[in-house]
């Protein structure tokens, strides 16, 4: 009897470690995956990281510079739902006139922009400032669009580090 448990004992073991070690090979391929994701858009873009140069530095297109700033602000909020990603791509659709591929393209490179940046407060301020050098405030129209329509999206009201961003961006802009 001693022998049967022992023979259950062992083949429960090798099923554990056998879901536990195809559960790692799932987790792998996914990072893999995002990792290739990031890489095609950059490529769609022609961004080429330089070497000794921040990534947002290296930032040419305007577009890609408001939807990284769209995607700042949408993590500025805590814990931003799956609605409001959605009406972040939306709104980008819509307000830089682009299409779907091309907004999930700047979405994700958006988004590694923001961790680049240590968290969307340095990397809204850092965008924003990019923004400016790049294309002065001919896509501040369309940012301010942008961003009202994730406001809008995310209950209405900024949050406090939403607003806090908002006065750095006009700070920026020298808008006050």
């Amino acid at each position: 009897m001693h022998i049967i448990i022992a023979l259950v004992g062992i083949i429960v073991a090798g099923y554990v470690w056998f879901n536990r070690a195809q559960r790692a090979a799932d987790v792998a391929t996914d990072l893999i995956g995002a990792a290739q994701d990031v890489k095609n858009a950059a490529r769609r873009f022609g961004f080429r990281r330089r070497a000794n140069q921040h990534p947002v530095d290296g930032i040419d297109d305007p577009k890609l510079a408001v939807g990284a700033l769209a995607v700042a602000f949408l993590e500025l909020d805590d814990l931003p739902t799956v609605e409001a990603r959605a009406k972040t791509d939306h709104a980008l659709r819509k307000h830089l006139a682009i299409d779907g591929e091309t907004s999930q393209e700047i979405t994700i490179l958006g988004r590694w922009f923001v961790e680049e940046c240590q968290g969307p407060t340095p990397a809204f301020s850092r965008l924003a400032k990019k923004l400016k050098a790049i294309d002065g405030a001919d896509h501040f129209q369309p940012l301010m669009s942008v961003l009202g329509d994730i406001t809008q999206a995310t209950g209405g009201t900024p949050s406090t580090r939403q607003s806090d961003a908002l006065t750095e961006l006009a700070r920026i802009f020298r808008l006050t």
